[in-house]
């Protein structure tokens, strides 16, 4: 891969996405450094990254994460028109069918309207149990989800097929 920094900025509350996170990093050698929670970010250091894999785990009927309420707002404000974007985040596909892992898909959409251009948005949706989700664009996730409540034994295949196709478009 180039030398585009990367960062992993990501929220979770009982710790299964900054467990995905942190698999991510390691995947894909960033430095433990550049992984941080999105409550202590700054738009500053945020804006420091070429590349952002941004993560949230969805709460509620479709909520983001609480970390990143604050955030999201200062981050359709920035430029990110340079910047190449990937989200992910950990979801409960059973109990919230509905709405399951919705809050990548708004990370999606707010990283989109400041300019970035989303990468690793090709996930297959046919191999999720699901009923709807604000993650489905054009008929593939925007993203990676993981239900690590439900689906625990599939995170690993899905975060290595992830993986190669952010390494695609980082290539």
């Amino acid at each position: 891969m180039n030398m585009e920094k990367k960062g992993i900025f990501y929220g979770s509350t009982t710790g299964n996405t900054e467990t995905v996170a942190k698999q991510l990093a390691q995947k894909l050698s960033i430095d433990e450094s550049d992984v941080m929670e999105i409550g202590s970010a700054t738009p500053t250091l945020f804006l420091s990254y070429d590349v952002l894999l941004l993560g949230s785990s969805t709460w509620g009927v479709g909520d983001l994460q609480d970390d990143w309420e604050g955030f999201i707002s200062d981050m359709e404000s920035m430029n990110l028109s340079d910047k190449k974007v990937a989200v992910f985040g950990t979801g409960d596909s059973s109990s919230y069918s509905d709405t399951f892992c919705d809050a990548i898909g708004i990370i999606a959409k707010a990283a989109e309207a400041a300019g970035a251009q989303l990468i690793g948005n090709q996930v297959d949706p046919t191999e999720y149990e699901y009923d709807d989700s604000a993650a489905l664009v054009d008929g593939c996730f925007c993203g990676l989800p993981i239900d690590e409540d439900n689906e625990y034994q599939k995170t690993d295949e899905r975060i290595d097929n992830w993986v190669k196709q952010l390494k695609q478009s980082l290539s």
